[in-house]
């Protein structure tokens, strides 16, 4: 069915994580075997056993780079993407910046112009690692600020240092561009579809409807598979991985402090637009089997969309493939009784099978596993792709988040459950870099944006005309809906 962004109340059972992450005591049990807090990188992710709780200060201290000492990149992932939940990306790039200072000497003159050369090029690493991989931190003046303050301060060692950091944030200018192109057409998109959706006829008509048809722009399953998986793609490539976290942020409470809330930050904007997107398919796909007058077209149109979801599966486009099938198993057309008749289904139960939910959707994550185990040997971008069912992720990282907690009673940061969540979010953006292989269609992609949909009431009156109703609660439902009609007419 069509899905909404993640709350409290959405979901009923946990996620597919690490069983020993259900809940936040297992850690505290191993809190003993944590290393203790220094003052310098000698207690990284490197050099001993991995954290399962830290302070922030220590997790802080060990992203700082020095002379002799870079953080692995995974480390460097894990606490850039969940650092936000304490403290705003700002904060965090000042008090690394401050700890460069005093560690570097840097507020001292002349400065050691070998060690600070030595630690430069890693510093210089480190932020570029944060803007290619968070590019929207850097919407903050603030960040920017920081950014050329450290390199002033390394710059007189080496003036190649400027060069480095203007390059960077050319590169950074360019990548928020596109982001807020993107997010703007989504948007103008998005605005498009809701305001033709309601102009739809409510009641059929026998002569043809003048409005096109998908069979009519496309009638090759394979081809609308394709076309499904660039717009899949092209969502995918504007979420970063904050927008999984930032719908975490709230009170700590240790100290009392609220950071911004996400909403008001607006950084779950392409995540949002991306569930818009599901919610868009199915009432298309359900829109089109109710559209058609006849039984015999809609079963046409069912057995299309059937081989279309088909494709979706052997491609690895898994959210198209959810999107189908819950348009299909929408009431208004599941109701469809004498034209399910009509239809091969053979096909159709096979594909529902692999996205039962029973078991955690076992079924489904077998087969992702599967996806993703090609995508890594994959020689071909056709081969490399991996389209997860998004509110499944969506709802895996919620899980994660409320069944553990964010600090542990002695304070330290349950460092153990943003690993998991850092290679969560760390496989779907490996995913969600692969260039589409397939061509643009631009006459098939104008349609799945902009081609009118049904309102809920709308599919519900269009499946009472195409088929009337069975009881006195459809009888009645179908009578309110048109009146309803015929007073807005």
């Amino acid at each position: 069915m069509p899905q909404t962004v993640c709350s409290g109340t959405m979901f009923t059972t946990p996620s597919g994580f690490s069983p020993h992450l259900a809940c936040a005591e297992p850690v505290e049990e191993e809190e003993e075997e944590a290393p203790q807090e220094s003052p310098g990188p000698a207690a990284c992710l490197t050099d001993g056993p991995p954290f399962t709780s830290a302070s922030l200060e220590t997790l802080i201290q060990n992203l700082v780079p020095t002379a002799d000492y870079y953080p692995e990149k995974a480390y460097v992932f894990t606490l850039l993407l969940s650092a936000r939940l304490f403290i705003p990306p700002s904060e965090l790039l000042s008090r690394v910046c401050e700890l460069c200072i005093k560690q570097q000497q840097l507020d001292q003159s002349p400065l050691d112009t070998v060690k600070v050369r030595k630690f430069g090029p890693k510093i210089l690493q480190l932020l570029r690692e944060w803007t290619e991989t968070f590019p929207s931190d850097f919407r903050d003046e603030k960040m920017v600020g920081h950014l050329k303050d450290i390199i002033r301060r390394i710059a007189p060692c080496d003036e190649a240092y400027w060069k480095t950091l203007n390059q960077m944030l050319q590169k950074l200018n360019q990548r928020l561009a596109l982001m807020s192109q993107g997010e703007e057409s989504f948007f103008k998109v998005s605005l498009n579809a809701s305001s033709i959706s309601d102009k739809l006829v409510a009641f059929k008509t026998k002569p043809p409807p003048i409005q096109k048809d998908i069979l009519s722009i496309c009638n090759d399953p394979y081809t609308l598979a394709q076309q499904l998986t660039h717009v899949e793609l092209e969502h995918l490539s504007h979420i970063g991985p904050e927008e999984f976290v930032q719908a975490f942020v709230q009170k700590d409470p240790l100290d009392g402090t609220q950071q911004p809330s996400f909403s008001e930050q607006k950084k779950t904007s392409n995540l949002e637009a991306y569930v818009r997107w599901f919610n868009r398919l199915c009432y298309l796909v359900a829109t089109e089997i109710c559209m058609p007058a006849k039984k015999k077209q809609r079963a046409t149109v069912i057995e299309f969309f059937i081989d279309v979801a088909r494709e979706c599966f052997n491609i690895g486009n898994f959210n198209s493939l959810m999107a189908i099938i819950s348009g299909m198993n929408m009431t208004p057309v599941s109701r469809l009784k004498k034209t399910w008749s009509k239809t091969k289904t053979a096909k159709y139960f096979i594909l529902e099978h692999q996205m039962d939910p029973t078991g955690n959707f076992y079924n489904y994550r077998t087969a992702l596993r599967g996806a993703a185990h090609r995508s890594q040997t994959a020689n071909s971008n056709r081969e490399k792709i991996v389209i997860p069912f998004f509110s499944l992720l969506i709802k895996d990282i919620y899980f994660l988040n409320e069944g553990c907690a964010n600090r542990l009673p002695n304070g330290h940061v349950n460092f153990e459950k943003f690993m998991e969540l850092a290679r969560q979010v760390g496989e779907f953006m490996t995913w969600k870099q692969v260039e589409c292989p397939f061509e643009e269609d631009r006459a098939i992609l104008l349609y799945l944006h902009t081609a009118p949909i049904f309102s809920e009431d709308g599919l519900y009156l269009a499946s009472y005309e195409s088929e009337s109703p069975e009881n006195q609660v459809e009888k009645d439902r179908w009578k309110a809906l048109r009146s309803n009609v015929l007073a807005k007419t």
